[in-house]
This record gives structure tokens, sequence and C-alpha cells, in this order.
């Protein structure tokens, strides 16, 4: 987030109105750091700097940010790596946002991947009770035949949980569409696994109404409002 004028931080934080936001720094009770400022034009980063008012922290009022991203293979969903780990939070590290992933996909998945800081909105999408389909398409090693598809139907056990997926559909020799209800980990792999088939490319191509569309592998935009009320649409 670049630096913003700290009497606008400490209004957007809803410490008092612009005006009055002026007079508590030129009063003195404002801090930066510690430090008293008497300037409201002073420069801040709010998610860096540490602001108070009469000794009483302040904290910033984040906009809500929504990401569609197309996740490329080799990234990880999580908020903590290590020096051979790729995070998909660090293809966001310019946006200043404390951000992260809707769900997760394995490190070798790529696809649609729902980006935000908003927990309220994440946990709708993900709780079950919202019944959100997933959509996958998965290249596989071989041909896909009619009892591979029998098998797939069938389901599996995942997590010590019989699952089956709601619709499976052959698209073209090797490849294969999977739509899945609440998802557990790896199971689109899993239930290839059952069939006796080899995922050699999986990519989440939907989740809910919302479509991956053509957006470039490793790239992402924001959600429209209409995109955000596709998740949930039955």
């Amino acid at each position: 987030m670049s630096k913003q004028r700290l009497s606008k931080v400490l209004a957007a934080a809803g410490v008092a109105s612009r005006r009055a936001c002026e007079e508590l720094i030129f009063s003195g009770v404002v801090k930066v750091n510690e430090e008293v400022v008497k300037i409201p034009q002073t420069l801040v980063d709010p998610l860096v700097d540490k602001l108070s008012v009469r000794d009483q922290p302040v904290k910033p009022k984040e906009d809500k940010v929504y990401y569609l991203l197309n996740k490329p293979r080799g990234f990880v969903c999580s908020t903590k790596g290590n020096s051979q780990s790729k995070l998909v939070l660090d293809l966001f590290k310019d946006e200043g946002h404390r951000l992260f992933t809707v769900g997760r996909l394995d490190k070798d998945t790529q696809g649609l991947l729902i980006v935000t800081n908003d927990g309220h909105f994440a946990n709708q999408v993900i709780h079950p009770s919202s019944n959100i389909q997933k959509e996958y398409l998965v290249k596989t090693n071989e041909e896909v035949s009619h009892e591979h598809l029998v098998a797939i139907s069938n389901g599996t056990l995942v997590e010590g949980v019989y699952v089956k997926p709601i619709r499976v559909e052959k698209v073209r020799r090797g490849t294969i569409k999977v739509v899945i209800g609440e998802g557990k980990k790896r199971e689109v792999r899993m239930l290839l696994d059952a069939a006796g088939l080899k995922v050699e490319e999986l990519i989440r191509i939907r989740v809910g109404e919302l479509i991956l569309g053509d957006l470039p592998v490793g790239t992402w935009r924001h959600l429209t409002e209409k995109e955000k009320k596709l998740l949930f649409a039955k």
C-alpha cells in the first residue's frame, strides 16, 4: 500500500472526520512509531507504521479486495514457506494487503483460485452448506475408457470418507471433466488413481458458476460484484 496523509489514514480508520483528525494531530496527541507528529500531511503507511491517538493504537480500515487467479503449477497455498517453496501470495506482494487463498489447490494443480482479505466471504465460499461445485479439467496418461468413467463415477475413499463426483464427462481421448462438491484434499487425483489412471495435468476451471476463462496462467484480476454472486448461483 502506498503512503498516505496521516489525517486521511486516521479518518479512514474511523477515528474522526478528516478535519477533526487534523485538530487531533495539531494538539499533539497523535503518535507515529511512538513519536508525536503534529503535521497532518505527514506520509505514513498504515500497514507498516504504528499509529496511536492518546496512546490508543489505531488499526487501519482495510478495503476488501477479491482477486481471481489462474494459479500456476509449483506454487503452494500457504502464508508461510521455506527457501524451496513458491507461494501463491508472492504473486500479490505489491498489492499491499494481508491476503489469503479461499480454499487450496495443491502444488501441482493449476487453475481458478480466489484470493482475498475478506474472511467472512471466504468462509461463505468454503462452508459445506454453500454447496458450491468445483469443476476440473484432467489430462491423463492414456485414453479414458467407459470402464474408467464408471470407476471414477463410483467414487473412492478419501480421508476416511467415501466420496463420489457429481459428474464425470469425457472431453477427448485422454481428457475428462470432473465436477465435485465439497472437495476433500487431493480428491480428484485419488478418484482417478482408484480408476487406474495417472493424472498428468489438473486444472480447476470453475467454482460455482464462476469460470476461469482465458486468464493467462500466473496472472490475476479483480473479481466484479457480478462474479462474486456467480460463486453462489445454483
